[in-house]
């Protein structure tokens, strides 16, 4: 039997920021278009988590990602 993955904060985080830099996303539109690239069987987690830490689905991607370090400034 499968067990659904964990969702920390730091791994939505980790995934936005992938999709951004991929391209894919924009740090402007709104955390709910995250789930077009997650399966629905884990969006529920990811969610939970997310409200749990005061985030709303129409919180900009770029909220969620916070403040980014360069390496090459």
């Amino acid at each position: 039997m499968l067990q659904s993955m964990q969702y920390s904060l730091d791994i939505i985080q980790d995934e936005a920021r992938q999709l951004v830099q991929k391209g894919l996303v924009s740090r402007q539109q709104p955390i709910y278009i995250l789930c077009q690239f997650i399966p629905a069987r884990e969006w529920a987690c990811i969610e939970n988590e997310l409200e749990r830490c005061n985030f709303l689905l129409r919180d900009r991607i770029g909220d969620l990602m916070g403040r980014e370090d360069w390496d090459n400034d």
